[in-house]
Formats: structure tokens, C-alpha cells, sequence
């Protein structure tokens, strides 16, 4: 494998366009059943003294499940020569699809977590708080749950303390 593990103090990236335009795979499972996702929502920061990822997944979403029944993920960011293997990742599901085998993805394996060898960054993280979104949540009237929602389920939110950074 060729990453080498970093020190997060050494990370620095820009967020916004990390997660918000470039996108990030959220893997989690075990390297003989596992699922990957593309996600363009979540944030990084400081959260109860520890470094955090928080991203957001639909129950609905194959990736949940392995999500739920896994103490690790794997959040892993790309560089433009995968952006049509993540397009992929986004738009068709692990239930009907191999993702491995459809995108030419490499599953690689960092802490006991899934990621792939064609990552340039993987953040592995350990969850420590989940919550739901929830409509009545919401504090302003701009219509985010018709435009956003439309009768899809509501997101749960993952919480995780960022526990290894590995480049390339």
C-alpha cells in the first residue's frame, strides 16, 4: 500500500471544495463485505476536544447499514482522474451493483477500515455520535425540506472523531 500515516496537524485542506465539489467516498464495512458511497455533505472540525468528520447518509441508502453495524469508516477524497469512478459511486447502488468491479476501484484496507488504493486522501474515523434530521428541526422558513427532501427520508447525521490520516 503507499500511503503514509500523517499527523492530522499536517492536514490542510479546504473543506468547502474538498467535500462540497471534489467529493468523498464514505466506505464502511469489512474487506469481505463492505459498501462505498459518494457524498458532498459534512464538515471537519473541533467537536468535545477531539478532531472531527461529520458526514450524513439516508437510511435508504445501502451504505446505512454498513454504516450502522460498523465502529470505523473510511472517508477518502480522490483526485480528478476518479471523478467519473465517484459519479458512479453517487448514482447507483451497492445493492445492484458492484462498485469494485464497475469503477476499477482498488479496495485497500488502513486500520482495520475499507478504503481504496486510488485515494489521495483517507480520513479514518470512528463514530461517536449519531442523530437524525428531523423536519421539525428545521429554524428557517427557505424551504429546505421541499427543496431538499421532496418525501425522501431525512439524512442521519454521523459524528466521528477523525482517528488516522493517510496521503500518498
Amino acid at each position: 500500500m503507499s500511503f503514509e500515516k500523517i499527523d492530522i496537524s499536517g492536514l490542510h485542506i479546504d473543506p468547502f471544495s474538498k467535500i462540497g465539489k471534489e467529493w468523498m467516498l464514505i466506505t464502511a464495512g469489512k474487506s469481505s463485505d463492505f459498501n462505498t458511497m459518494t457524498a458532498s455533505w459534512g464538515q471537519m472540525g473541533v467537536l468535545w476536544n477531539k478532531n472531527v468528520l461529520t458526514c450524513y447518509i439516508r437510511p435508504n441508502r445501502y451504505t446505512f447499514d454498513f454504516l450502522e453495524s460498523s465502529e470505523c469508516f473510511t472517508a477518502s477524497f480522490f483526485g480528478d482522474n476518479c471523478r467519473d469512478a465517484l459519479a458512479f459511486c453517487g448514482s447507483h447502488s451497492g445493492r445492484d451493483h458492484d462498485k469494485v468491479k464497475e469503477t476499477g476501484l482498488t479496495p485497500a484496507e488502513v486500520d482495520g477500515c475499507m478504503t481504496f488504493e486510488e485515494a489521495e486522501l483517507v480520513l479514518v474515523c470512528r463514530k461517536l455520535y449519531s442523530y437524525d434530521i428531523a423536519e421539525n428541526g428545521f429554524l428557517t422558513d427557505d424551504g429546505i425540506p421541499e427543496k431538499v427532501y421532496n418525501g425522501e427520508p431525512y439524512h442521519r447525521a454521523y459524528i466521528s472523531e477523525i482517528i488516522g490520516v493517510y496521503k500518498k
